[in-house]
């Protein structure tokens, strides 16, 4: 990868840093009665109350009632959490060492479009494996239910750029999905789209 004239590299978590496997939570509401998770288009949430959830527009509690008004019959808290976060598989530790070698030359934040259930749990479950607070690996992790805007929105990177004191045209945004580097792009973010089937210990494994 070429990063000439680069200082500063914000990653995206689910796809990018983070495994994980959106199908085992649309299959785990399916199961609860949600007949559709995802739009047609298969795009986006097909309801408004993830979206508010991933805006911070919500609470947990508020976010597990609106479920429960989706569904045939009433889930407990603890059906819908274990639901709404089987997504979430496991953070390779050679990730971890990517972004520990990577910090000694560049500037490292985060930004994901996630939500106050989903982090609470992967930050528990990352301890719980690797012995450290995820957070500690950047210099800032962003979440777009704490800045309350999500990707590809490109006011949301203009958020985290001014927040994080960056100049864009010295970031690199790295992103699975296609619709958020665009986003990012009309901004001035320097950009690489990890596309399906790339990881991202393939694209930095001939820099060290």
């Amino acid at each position: 990868m070429e990063l000439s004239g680069i200082k500063n590299i914000i990653f995206d978590l689910g796809g990018v840093l983070l495994n994980i496997d959106p199908r085992r939570t649309i299959d785990a509401f399916a199961r609860l009665g949600m007949p559709q998770f995802i739009n047609d288009r298969g795009s986006s949430y097909a309801h408004d109350v993830f979206l508010r959830m991933e805006q911070g527009q919500i609470s947990s509690d508020e976010f597990r009632s609106g479920i429960n008004q989706l569904l045939p019959q009433k889930a407990t808290d603890d059906q819908l959490d274990a639901a709404w976060t089987a997504m979430i598989l496991d953070f390779p530790a050679i990730r971890i060492e990517i972004l520990r070698k990577l910090a000694t030359e560049f500037g490292i934040y985060l930004f994901s479009n996630t939500n106050e259930i989903h982090i609470r749990h992967f930050h528990r479950k990352f301890k719980q494996e690797h012995g450290l607070d995820f957070p500690t690996l950047f210099q800032k992790d962003f979440y777009s239910h704490e800045i309350g805007i999500r990707k590809p929105a490109p006011e949301s990177f203009f958020k985290v750029l001014s927040e994080a004191n960056l100049i864009a045209r010295e970031t690199l945004f790295i992103d699975d999905s296609e619709e958020n580097i665009h986003g990012a792009a009309q901004t001035g973010l320097q950009t690489f789209w990890l596309k399906p089937g790339m990881t991202l210990e393939e694209v930095f494994k001939y820099d060290f």
